[in-house]
């Protein structure tokens, strides 16, 4: 159970950091690598277990949770779950001691590290759990903790909205795969996976399968950024670097890619739905996203845009279901990973040091950052496609994958090499040219410098990882991609990488791409001119619609409140008794009616009497003009019913209702001995229509209690209440059902009052500032 120990500690870190930072004082900055020991000591079992997942092998642990329900906690480790388990805890790490370098000295280091752990506890629960409601549950943590940190610089509006916006879009798509989940499970009769996707043929040949794709696909979509859903991720750039870096390269988008890649068994194989929907938005996105980076002066938006063309790459290749695309999807999973990782954490040191991430103003900075330099190019190269790194294994294996697409091949492969031809020229935008050429002044009076150590490792570890397996490809093709793939199948599947393929059609097409790539760089500011010239086309796209469908919702929440909460106790009242009437009036009438008193014989004249005279007091209370004699009259009233509680054997709720009530009447002649002299304010048709809505109220209760005495829905709680009042020590039924058997809900009042006990004391111990400006009295 290393694994869930392991996800575990990562929470109760994220609850200790902030005060762990605290605790060390000037060494604070220290805490980011005391925290990284945990997901490094994972990185060390999850490699320990690479054999073993490599030889067919899949670990899984159950703890139970909610047994009744069908619910546990299952944990599964098979080649997809480790492959997403190691670049998760991996880039965790390095992001973890990244992190200390970037927010060196800031006096909110400890709560960002809280809601980074909190981010990578909950990624590393959603792509080891087997079972679908857990996944959900680890689901949107993701969206929580992915909240907390887009918005970490709370006082910037930008950060906030942007939070929101992320928030909004995800939590949206997580409720439909709420809905997608629940309709799978009483399908599947099961909320297992591994199970799921056992009964895979059966799923698919449901009518409610389309409903399930749907709602399924509607969560991933929106959490992996495909269109129209992709705006969302650029606009978190306003995070903090760490953030980015870790969101783009192992968390959060990937999510929506590993849900795709997990469901393949259950709603993918030959279903032509899943195919093409998969596809479709695939391919859009690949170019789309492509498209709206090259323009762009940002680095982070830069790198943002081709994350969201990444993402659309991936989902196209789990779309197109074959072996080839999936053991591409497998390898640019891993190459994406890698390169966004590190090109992100250099934009973020060339920040740190310049004051500036505009690729305008960054020029020659090799001169000065020769080891951040260093990572960039291999990063960026890995990007390109260019050997001998892990990227050109991957573009390879794209072009391959989609030249054999069982359908639209021809298509498919003419905008993958469109996109990749932006994304040769967005890498050396990002990655070649702020560290080549001359040397620029920078507009801020700082001078840049080398990073410290703490912003360079992530990515140079990175970027010589993907030149490593480039070179070694047998490293991680029979260990990660091929276990990867089996899992994305749901059978075994024989991998094998390697580096150079001969000249074919496909070097060729890579080829072109470099050199395409290559001169889209050189035209890059025609493009950008271009861009602006057609910027206004920006208010048909999907960020308007957001912020207009947004302000027409809180305006529209605006007028409902102005119009249910408008204030007035008369219409509240009003509203709750007609809703009232009409529901149980309904109900009444709908089922079977109400049966009348069956004999009068059992009451006695006292009972009659005492019925009656409460009756003449309601009619005194709501008739009188004095507040005094309807007091009396209302007293008369709860003494009434303390009476009948003495006829049928309730002694101690008799007592209780007389206390009750005489101290509630003498509260009540004390407050009206100070109110001003009764006066009429509503009109005799308001009083009648009231009266008429306080009889029909009346009637319809008392229906519904003949109703309720007639109707025996199973055996009657009495007779155990009082059988077993006597094993609590007690005599008094009452007494023991309070404190006894409904000891919690007891307990709860309790507390309900003592708070507002509290609140009526600070009431009354604040002092509130006169109007002279001093204190009032």
């Amino acid at each position: 159970m290393f694994l869930l120990t392991a996800i575990l500690a990562v929470f109760a870190l994220a609850l200790l950091a902030p005060t762990i930072h605290r605790a060390l004082g000037r060494f604070g900055n220290a805490a980011s690598l005391l925290f990284a020991i945990v997901p490094s000591a994972l990185v060390a079992w999850l490699v320990a277990h690479i054999p073993g997942v490599a030889g067919g092998k899949v670990f899984s642990w159950a703890i139970p949770w909610a047994p009744s329900l069908g619910l546990a906690l299952d944990l599964r480790l098979d080649g997809l779950s480790l492959l997403f388990l190691l670049l998760i805890s991996g880039i965790g790490v390095l992001v973890l001691i990244y992190a200390g370098g970037y927010l060196a000295g800031h006096p909110q280091l400890g709560r960002f590290l809280a809601f980074l752990l909190f981010f990578m506890g909950a990624m590393l629960g959603l792509v080891s759990s087997d079972n679908l409601i857990a996944l959900f549950v680890f689901w949107e943590l993701t969206s929580i903790s992915s909240y907390l940190l887009i918005g970490f610089n709370s006082e910037d509006p930008k950060s906030r909205a942007s939070a929101l916006r992320a928030l909004l879009v995800t939590g949206g798509g997580g409720l439909a795969l709420l809905a997608g989940i629940i309709l799978l499970g009483q399908i599947g009769g099961t909320y297992s996976i591994s199970a799921l996707a056992a009964a895979g043929d059966q799923i698919r040949q449901s009518p409610m399968y389309l409903p399930i794709l749907l709602l399924v696909l509607s969560g991933a979509f929106t959490k992996s950024a495909q269109v129209p859903f992709h705006f969302w991720l650029p606009t978190a750039m306003a995070a903090p670097t760490p953030v980015s870096a870790y969101l783009h390269s192992a968390t959060m988008v990937k999510a929506g890619i590993f849900l795709m890649a997990r469901m393949n068994p259950i709603l993918g194989g030959s279903t032509l739905e899943w195919h093409y929907l998969l596809m479709v938005f695939g391919v859009v996105t690949m170019f789309v996203g492509a498209l709206l980076a090259l323009p762009q002066t940002d680095l982070k938006r830069l790198l943002a845009y081709s994350t969201v063309s990444a993402l659309g790459t991936l989902t196209l290749l789990i779309g197109i279901g074959t072996t080839e695309s999936l053991k591409a999807a497998a390898v640019f999973l891993l190459v994406h990973s890698l390169y966004k990782g590190a090109l992100f954490m250099v934009a973020g040191a060339v920040d740190h040091e310049t004051g500036t991430r505009n690729v305008r103003a960054l020029s020659g900075l090799i001169r000065v950052m020769p080891i951040t330099a260093v990572a960039a190019g291999l990063a960026a190269l890995s990007m390109s496609g260019f050997p001998p790194l892990l990227g050109f294994i991957g573009k390879e294996l794209l072009y391959e994958a989609k030249l054999a697409a069982p359908s639209a091949a021809e298509m498919i492969t003419f905008a993958g090499v469109g996109a990749n031809t932006i994304m040769v020229a967005v890498a050396i935008i990002v990655g070649i040219r702020p560290f080549t050429g001359a040397t620029k002044p920078l507009a801020s009076d700082s001078h840049a410098h080398e990073a410290p150590w703490t912003l360079w490792l992530g990515p140079m570890v990175l970027a010589a990882s993907g030149l490593v397996f480039g070179l070694f490809p047998e490293l991680v093709g029979a260990g990660l991609i091929e276990p990867a793939v089996a899992a994305m199948r749901g059978e075994q599947t024989a991998i094998k990488l390697k580096l150079w393929h001969g000249v074919n059609v496909v070097f060729l097409m890579s080829v072109a791409t470099v050199l395409g790539g290559v001169v889209l760089y050189l035209l890059r500011e025609r493009i950008r001119k271009l861009a602006a010239a057609i910027s206004g086309l920006a208010m048909f796209g999907p960020t308007n619609l957001y912020e207009l469908g947004l302000r027409g919702l809180l305006r529209f929440a605006a007028l409902q409140t102005a119009f249910i909460q408008h204030g007035k106790l008369r219409l509240y009242i009003l509203t709750v008794l007609v809703a009232s009437l009409g529901g149980v009036g309904y109900a009444l009438t709908r089922f079977g009616g109400v049966p009348m008193f069956e004999s009068w014989q059992g009451l006695t004249f006292i009972e009659v009497a005492v019925a009656l005279t409460m009756l003449v007091a309601t009619v005194v209370v709501v008739t009188t003009k004095s507040r005094l004699t309807a007091l009396v009259a209302l007293g008369v009233v709860g003494y009434g019913v303390a009476m009948l509680f003495v006829f049928y054997g309730a002694p101690d709720l008799a007592i209780t209702q007389i206390l009750v009530e005489t101290l509630s009447l003498l509260l009540f002649v004390l407050v009206v001995y100070k109110l001003p002299r009764f006066t009429p304010h509503s009109t005799m048709r308001r009083r009648l229509g009231d009266a008429t809505l306080a009889l029909a109220a009346g009637a319809v209760m008392t229906l519904l209690v003949l109703k309720a005495v007639h109707v025996t829905a199973g055996p009657r709680i009495s007779e155990y209440l009082a059988a077993n009042a006597i094993n609590a020590y007690g005599r008094n039924i009452v007494n023991v059902i309070l404190v006894d058997f409904r000891a919690l809900d007891t307990f709860g009042e309790i507390v309900v009052l003592a708070a507002a006990a509290l609140g009526v004391v600070a009431l009354f111990k604040f002092d509130r500032p006169s109007g002279k400006g001093g204190r009032g009295e």
